[in-house]
């Protein structure tokens, strides 16, 4: 357990740790590759995307309650899945399209119920997300940005701290208790979800960096399949935030 919280602290996506690529393609084995993992990444956003518009679709004829249970199921069954996923690497080839499919049912009902309130809002936070993926993986292939071990540390501490303060609130959640501020329409609602998406959009760079030390250090094919599931966490996280953000923007129109 102290060997995943040091390589967690790496970085910032625990499904991508320091330890990831740490075995080698055998010998006459096929290797990951670059080109292999973005076709990899392409596959799990075309199953999410189908099982998004699925429970979208679920949504616009029955209304919540009838996207309600395939959302819910999506929740749980992705989180389940990629617990199994982080634990069983060469399960990923399995795994990481079901993950996809499972997370897409549960995004698909979490949009819908963004854009009934906030019309417009599931496009913009569609297309920041894409758009952000873009300039960072631009900026990361120039070499304008390269993450310094400083760099990862600082990342992976502050996703660190997001994901505790996140637990604490669904801990608390229980006790009916609420964390003041941080969901509401106000500047400091508004600045915390500006906050975390930043700290999210880092951590694509972290992803970047270590997919591609994925790729040098000959790790085995299946390892392509796991690389596009860790950058799938990250994006599907990146969304979220961005949704949020956006909807206490608009709640102040």
């Amino acid at each position: 357990m102290a060997s995943l919280v040091s390589d967690t602290f790496r970085t910032g996506n625990p499904a991508l740790t320091a330890k990831t690529f740490g075995v080698e393609a055998a010998a006459g084995e096929a290797a990951m590759t670059l080109n292999g993992t973005v076709l990899k990444t392409g596959c799990l956003l075309a199953v999410t995307a189908a099982a998004a518009a699925f429970t979208w679709k679920q949504f616009l004829l029955g209304g919540p309650a009838a996207a309600t249970p395939w959302t819910l199921g999506g929740v749980v069954g992705g989180l389940v899945v990629a617990l199994i996923t982080v634990f069983w690497k060469r399960a990923a080839p399995f795994t990481a399209p079901l993950y996809g499919a499972l997370e897409g049912l549960a995004l698909g009902g979490i949009s819908a119920a963004f854009e009934l309130r906030f019309h417009g809002i599931v496009v913009a936070a569609v297309g920041l997300t894409f758009g952000t993926l873009g300039a960072l993986l631009l900026a990361y292939r120039s070499g304008l940005i390269k993450p310094s071990e400083n760099l990862k540390l600082g990342i992976a501490a502050a996703t660190g701290a997001v994901a505790l303060l996140y637990l604490c609130e669904m801990f608390l959640g229980f006790f009916k208790v609420a964390v003041p501020y941080i969901h509401e329409g106000g500047p400091i609602g508004i600045a915390f979800s500006a906050v975390v998406v930043v700290i999210a959009a880092f951590n694509l760079v972290l992803d970047f960096d270590f997919i591609e030390e994925g790729a040098r250090s000959n790790a085995p094919k299946y390892m392509e399949w796991y690389a596009a599931f860790g950058l799938l966490v990250t994006l599907v996280w990146l969304y979220l935030e961005l949704l949020s953000l956006l909807s206490k923007l608009r709640s102040r129109d």
